[in-house]
């Protein structure tokens, strides 16, 4: 039976450079923060673990084993699986020529687009499921049920008030009215796309922070300040845990001013984890 794991404990990456040096990353519930200069290591770690995610969830790897040189231990040590969600940060031309063969939405032009499109789906299934549960809650007739209703609408008012404050100073503010992730600039509707390389950024990691509905799971980043200006840097780690305080988060980076905002004690040089 499929049990889920609250965060992973640890990740294990054997021979993970020419020489045999290995890899053990013991993991905080909440915030676990990868640094060093360029070219150390920090986004092959990153991508190694994703790649064991992967292999969690098609069975080929479990918890605890040794498969492709990756070793993902869970907590508690009888989970099988874990939610997690891996956000990509650079905002280069989509190059994939079957997969825009495929689009039929001709705005997706970068990877930054393409994240934004695959959301637009989850976000409206995310809205449908607190809907009904609004609904179902409100129809009850009982004062406890209405405001467990009101508690269920609270991270996506949160989500909305975050977007308009960060957005503020180029006057757009989210649609409230809309299914769809949409926003309003003096008068005019925008679509996502025609948003900036860091406000798609903040955008992408905030739905999908929001989506995922307060449940426990591992949310992955290789270098998310990448665009965002440096007072968004400051606040992204404090955003995601208000968002929701049972993501784990894991993301490597360079940027002091990720860090300085309370994080210094979360941050693990790539030194640190290597051996042999």
């Amino acid at each position: 039976m499929e049990k889920k794991a609250n965060y992973i404990s640890s990740i294990e990456i054997k021979a993970l450079w020419k020489g045999g040096r290995h890899i053990k990353w013991t993991l905080r519930p909440d915030v676990n923060i990868l640094s060093g200069i360029n070219g150390v290591g920090k986004s092959t770690i990153i991508n190694r673990a994703v790649r064991g995610l992967h292999l969690l969830d098609s069975g080929e790897l479990r918890p605890g084993e040794l498969v492709d040189g990756i070793t993902i231990h869970l907590s508690p040590d009888d989970a099988t699986s874990i939610r997690y969600d891996v956000i990509h940060s650079f905002d280069r031309p989509l190059l994939h020529s079957d997969l825009l063969e495929k689009l039929s939405d001709a705005r997706v032009n970068t990877e930054l687009d393409w994240q934004i499109y695959k959301l637009q789906k989850r976000y409206l299934d995310y809205q449908v499921n607190i809907g009904n549960r609004i609904i179902e809650l409100l129809t009850t007739g009982d004062p406890a049920d209405a405001q467990q209703a009101a508690e269920v609408s609270r991270p996506k008012i949160l989500f909305q008030d975050m977007i308009d404050q960060l957005f503020a100073d180029t006057r757009k503010t989210i649609d409230r009215k809309s299914n769809e992730i949409q926003f309003e600039q003096n008068g005019d509707i925008l679509t996502p796309y025609q948003l900036s390389s860091g406000e798609k950024q903040l955008l992408v990691i905030l739905t999908t922070v929001l989506i995922e509905c307060g449940e426990p799971y591992a949310l992955l980043m290789d270098e998310p300040e990448i665009s965002l200006h440096i007072e968004w840097q400051q606040q992204l780690i404090a955003l995601i845990r208000r968002l929701n305080p049972n993501a784990q988060i894991i993301l490597s980076t360079h940027s002091p001013a990720l860090i300085m905002d309370g994080w210094t004690d979360v941050v693990t040089e790539v030194e640190e984890i290597t051996n042999g």
